[in-house]
């Protein structure tokens, strides 16, 4: 039972960095990234491949992060001849493709076997204190995020996000650079995404291809929309609340002696439940983000 404990908040932790670079990018700035899984996917890949070739774990990190940041340049140019539905269908297709990629160029990244060995950053530590060294490392990362994302939120770059989510035009009269803005906080969602992919890589010692399904984007957008859209305590709720209903299927499972394909949609089940519910009585997410009015 600690184990488990342990690992539902390291998995919740991780999460938690992810979906708080998609706040940057869709609760502040309203961009519709369909594919921003792809972000993760190359900090977790670039960790893979530079532990592979003997390089440190630092490294692969700060690769990760330097990919994804490239990614999220050539993202922003999309958006400047494409429309928003339209930029967010090519976004989903990006992140398509680079799976694929992954899938197929084994002799990068292993193909669809993926990489394995990775090694956890406590090992020499004995059990458990590897597992809750590691807990505590993803905390304080998740700590400093949250703490940074609250500053800029409510900072002035956070303030001109919201006007360009809420009226373009009138930020761009009133001298915003709407590109810039735009593409500020692809690039800062895109690095919090991929350290979160690369310590994700080193959790489960193992990435593969399945790292990049669409779906891990739209689970994040769920925890978006239940917790709320745009602060950063809205996102930490909605995270911890989706691994809560995670973790409380297994019990179920075990209890109701259910097997895995109906206890797999009795995950899915949960999640939409609570989803739906949320969109319905409290279609703002269980945390409203509080805006600034002027009288």
């Amino acid at each position: 039972m600690f184990d488990f404990l342990v690992s539902s908040l390291t998995v919740a932790g991780i999460y938690g960095l992810m979906a708080l670079g998609l706040n940057l990018q869709a609760g502040y700035a309203g961009l519709l990234n369909f594919g921003h899984i792809a972000f993760a996917g190359l900090g977790a890949y670039a960790t893979g491949i530079a532990i592979q070739a003997g390089y440190s774990p630092l490294l692969g990190a700060a690769l990760g992060v330097a990919l994804a940041c490239t990614l999220g340049c050539c993202v922003a140019r999309l958006g400047k001849q494409l429309g928003s539905d339209y930029w967010g269908i090519a976004t989903l297709a990006i992140a398509e493709i680079l799976r694929t990629v992954a899938t197929n160029e084994g002799w990068l990244t292993g193909g669809a076997q993926g990489i394995s060995a990775i090694p956890s950053l406590f090992d020499a530590w004995a059990r458990p204190w590897s597992a809750l060294g590691f807990l505590g490392l993803v905390l304080v990362a998740l700590a400093a995020a949250a703490l940074a994302c609250s500053r800029v939120g409510n900072g002035r770059f956070g303030r001109a996000l919201r006007l360009m989510r809420e009226e373009p035009q009138l930020a761009a009269c009133m001298g915003y650079d709407l590109k810039s803005l735009k593409t500020r906080a692809i690039l800062a969602g895109a690095a919090l995404t991929a350290l979160a992919g690369s310590l994700y890589a080193h959790y489960m010692s193992f990435v593969w291809p399945d790292y990049m399904l669409a779906s891990e984007t739209f689970l994040l957008w769920t925890m978006l929309m239940i917790g709320g859209l745009g602060n950063t305590a809205g996102v930490l709720v909605g995270v911890l609340l989706v691994q809560a209903a995670y973790a409380a299927v297994p019990f179920a499972k075990d209890y109701f002696q259910l097997d895995s394909d109906v206890s797999g949609a009795l995950r899915l089940g949960l999640i939409g439940l609570i989803l739906l519910a949320c969109l319905l009585w409290r279609s703002e997410g269980l945390v409203r983000e509080k805006l600034r009015k002027i009288p």
